[in-house]
């Protein structure tokens, strides 16, 4: 499990990265909503949390690609393969994210620890 922050840190609409193995984006949606997928865009490397989001998407910054929040599945290409979601729970006032344990979908070219 990993700790982001205190909710009253992450506001509405907000978003930030984990840095994990590899990164996760945790997102406060403008509803409350909390969520968490893997930072990094499977068609190249980008963050997720400094895309933009809308509802339950983030829309990557790099070439648009659209990921629903609630299932990591593709909702725009050219992205074809979803991300990893994570559990989020609220512990005593924390974030925290329970890393999901199924294998990512990273980029072509990138490794878990962030190497071409």
């Amino acid at each position: 499990m990993h700790k982001a922050c205190p909710l009253k840190q992450l506001a509405p609409g907000d978003a930030l990265r984990l840095d994990t193995k590899p990164p996760i984006a945790v997102f406060h949606t403008e509803d409350g909503e909390l969520f968490a997928i893997d930072d990094t865009c499977t068609h190249q490397d980008a963050s997720l949390a400094d895309g933009w989001v809308e509802g339950c998407e983030v829309e990557c910054p790099l070439h648009a690609s659209k990921f629903n929040l609630r299932t990591g599945a593709v909702d725009a290409p050219p992205a074809k393969l979803p991300v990893r979601v994570h559990e989020v729970k609220v512990v005593d006032g924390d974030i925290m994210v329970i890393e999901s344990d199924e294998a990512p979908n990273l980029p072509p070219g990138l490794t878990v620890d962030g190497h071409v």
